[in-house]
Formats: C-alpha cells, structure tokens, sequence
C-alpha cells in the first residue's frame, strides 16, 4: 500500500467545555430559536454561560473546508465533489454482540431518538479548530436499546462503500470502507453523538450525511462519517489510519498536547476565522467527564 502523507490528513475531532455543554435544548425547534439567537454571534449570547469570545465558525466555513477522503483529497473540494450524493433511502445496522440487533432505516431512527442541540469545538491533528453547533442524540441511547452482551468490549463503525457515490473510494492507496471504533465504555460516555445535522438543519454530505459520530475529546479521525454499520465487539478493531499509517495513528486518538504528531506539534491550535493560536488542552477541556476512562493508562503509549 502507498504510505499516507500525513499532511494531507485533517480528521475531524470535537470539543466541548463542560460550560459549552447545551443541556436541555431538545429538539429541532428548540434548536431553531437556539440558532436565531446566536448564528454569527459569540458563545457569551448562549445558555449557560460560556466563555465570553468563543465564536460559533460560520456555516459557511464549516460546510465548505472539509476532510473526506471519500470524495476529495482537497478540503476545499469536498462540498462541490459531495454535491450529488445521495442519503436517502439510507440505513444503519446495528449488531453484533447484541440481544437486540436492528437495521433502522435513518427517518426511523431520529424518531426513536430525538437529535438535540449541543455546541463542540472541533480539534483536528492538522492543529486548527472549528466551534460548531450540531444537532444529535447520545450514541449510548442506541447502544442501550441494542443490550450488548457480556462479551461486547468495543464497538466497531463502518462508513459506506460504494466508489459510484463516492469516487474517492476508487483510490487504492486505502483500504476501503472507512472503519473506526471506540471502546464500549468510551462510547458509552454521554459526551459521544450521533449527529444528523448542524446550524439546526440537516447535515450536508460534505459532513458526514446523514448521520456521522462526533467524540469531542478526540482527534477528528475518530468521528467516522456517513455511517451505514455499527458493531459490537469483543476485540479492538482496526481503524482506517491505524491500517493506512500504524506509526501516526493509534485506536484512542485523545487530544494531548504532550503527545505530539511525528510532523509537528500538537501543542497549540488555531481557529478557523483567527490567527491567534490557542493552547491544546488535554481531552479537550474534558478531563472531570473522561479522565476516568484512562485512568493507570501510559497516554503516550495509548496514543
């Protein structure tokens, strides 16, 4: 296989403080009026308090510089290469070491699970950011309705394979489809969405339509996009970077400032829409959510 230029790799992570954290903003209404307040604004316009000049990155930005090997190696090419894709009809399987294994269809699925409305900063290797505000229901509500069994240790996502819909699968350079996973107890953490939209409307292709992860304390790479499988497991799985490229890419992909890329610094970030850069922050400020997870683990070894 071709070894991956690592500088052409910007995976999508989130963050989200927990002062960020949009408790109680429920459905798509309720999204609606959050948005007419602050769309274009700072986070200091939003309840609860945040911090003061956190502002939301326009639409604009996020729907058009875009990591998505599936359709461009260029981000800026992304939106226009998606244009066409189509994600409906669309299902998502859910199985494996489960009591109840299901296929929803995606209409069905954000019925039984109401998206709600909760603003994450985006922290991606390449060490820029975005602050973004999606709509999405806790990855640990399907996995509750789904009773994985005692065996299931982690569990496995799997991206759409389909190189018409997707002409950046015709590269062979990769080993397509898109895979990720995360640990049950991570995914577990009600941090973990599954987001169908942003900005209170549906999600574009370019970011992961119709439905996507988001992980705020981890590099973008772990929130795997247009999601058509997910799988409960007894063994680790094997991501997409970690096949491609093992010596840059490990499974757990915390954000740590201590932990550098083997190309550059991950210690600072800058801002889509600023030039100041700011400090990386271990987990992404979510050490009182997370930490516990980790604890007794060497997080230089378990990149």
């Amino acid at each position: 296989m071709q070894k991956i230029k690592s500088s052409e790799i910007t995976p999508k992570s989130l963050f989200l403080t927990r002062r960020d954290f949009i408790a109680g903003l429920g459905a798509v209404a309720a999204g609606a009026a959050f948005l007419s307040a602050c769309q274009g604004g700072s986070l200091s316009s939003l309840p609860p308090a945040s911090e003061p000049n956190d502002k939301l990155t326009t639409k604009r930005d996020i729907t058009s510089y875009n990591n998505f090997y599936e359709f461009s190696l260029s981000k800026d090419d992304v939106a226009e290469a998606a244009r066409n894709f189509k994600t409906s009809p669309w299902t998502v399987a859910v199985g494996g070491l489960v009591a109840n294994p299901r296929t929803y269809a995606i209409e069905d699925l954000l019925k039984q699970f109401p998206p709600e409305e909760r603003v994450y900063r985006l922290r991606c290797v390449e060490a820029w950011s975005m602050v973004i505000p999606w709509l999405g229901f806790p990855m640990a509500k399907l996995l509750q309705a789904a009773q994985p069994t005692t065996d299931a240790k982690y569990v496995r996502f799997e991206t759409l394979n389909d190189p018409v819909e997707m002409p950046g699968q015709a590269d062979t350079s990769f080993d397509w489809p898109y895979a990720e996973g995360l640990r049950l107890d991570e995914a577990m953490n009600d941090l973990v969405l599954l987001s169908n939209g942003l900005y209170g409307e549906t999600l574009l292709p370019q970011n992961g339509a119709p439905l996507r992860l988001v992980v705020p304390w981890k590099y973008g790479f772990k929130s795997i996009k247009s999601i058509v499988k997910i799988e409960l497991v007894a063994e680790m799985p094997v991501s997409f970077w970690m096949a491609a490229v093992p010596e840059e890419y490990g499974f757990y992909a915390n954000v740590n400032p201590d932990v550098p890329h083997p190309r550059w610094s991950q210690a600072t970030e800058r801002r889509i829409g600023e030039y100041q850069r700011r400090q990386t922050v271990l987990f992404n400020g979510y050490g009182e959510e997370v930490a516990y997870l980790y604890q007794g683990m060497d997080l230089k070894k378990f990149f």
